[in-house]
């Protein structure tokens, strides 16, 4: 495969959930924003807020949290005399874009460094989470917590994850009708390439521990399809909390509620 230094860093990069006390600098920090700033983006809608104290996920040394941010924008609009007409849905999803795209400029600067990431994927599903984020950081209506991620100098070394096959993500043309035998082969690339790496079995069992839980399974009967299915099968059936939560931090999603 063609490869240089920046593909090697992008295949490199896994999340890292045990770290060294070692804090990152304030020029560490700035850099890694400022090459966030560089992803491509709608309208930069976007704001960036960190951490240092904690309780910190993992025990890294920074905590960040990207927002969509429509409250600045609103700003300047109103300084040239304009008003956003724009609906909400639009302007969350293209935030949601610029917000995405900032986080994974961050990690790949980070990597770079030398320095381990790990995504915190609750904010993107739990209303209780939006607001805890929101009054922590004191966040202005229009702004929405959207990705939490630490950072710091990894505590460990280990393999990188697996992934879908090439021929499962990669389609020219047109979305092919996909067979049972073609999604099995990649579940059995996803669950081998999880089940055959020692390092991920100890990791569960650390982390279970950690977290006090008491769970009846092993990697050798709880595979990764079967734990994104547990996950997609059972969790925030209504998005009903969602769009209360959304509303209370000024997104109106429907008509009928501007």
């Amino acid at each position: 495969m063609i490869t240089n230094h920046t593909i090697e860093t992008l295949m490199n990069r896994k999340s890292v959930r045990k770290y060294t006390d070692r804090k990152l600098s304030k020029d560490e920090l700035e850099v890694i924003v400022r090459a966030g700033q560089q992803a491509a983006f709608a309208s930069q809608l976007y704001s960036v807020l960190y951490s240092t104290e904690g309780p910190i996920a993992f025990h890294a040394p920074v905590w960040f949290v990207i927002c969509v941010d429509a409250y600045k924008v609103e700003r300047f609009m109103k300084l040239r005399g304009w008003d956003i007409v724009t609906n909400d849905l639009t302007l969350l999803l293209l935030g949601m874009q610029d917000a995405a795209y900032m986080a994974q400029n961050m990690i790949i600067a980070a990597e770079s460094l030398g320095i381990g990431s790990c995504f915190l994927g609750a904010v993107s599903s739990s209303a209780s989470r939006i607001k805890t984020l929101s009054e922590r950081f004191e966040l202005p209506n229009r702004v929405l917590p959207m990705v939490e991620l630490v950072m710091g100098y990894p505590d460990e070394d280990f393999p990188t994850r697996p992934r879908y096959p090439l021929a499962f993500t990669l389609f020219e043309n047109k979305y092919p009708e996909l067979s049972d035998e073609e999604v099995k082969t990649a579940m059995k690339v996803m669950d081998d390439g999880y089940l055959e790496q020692e390092y991920y079995r100890k990791q569960n069992a650390r982390i279970k521990a950690e977290d006090g839980r008491k769970d009846d399974y092993t990697f050798d009967n709880y595979s990764w399809t079967e734990h994104i299915s547990r996950k997609w099968g059972q969790w925030v059936k209504s998005p009903n909390e969602l769009l209360d939560t959304l509303k209370e931090r000024g997104f109106s999603l429907f008509k009928d509620e501007e």
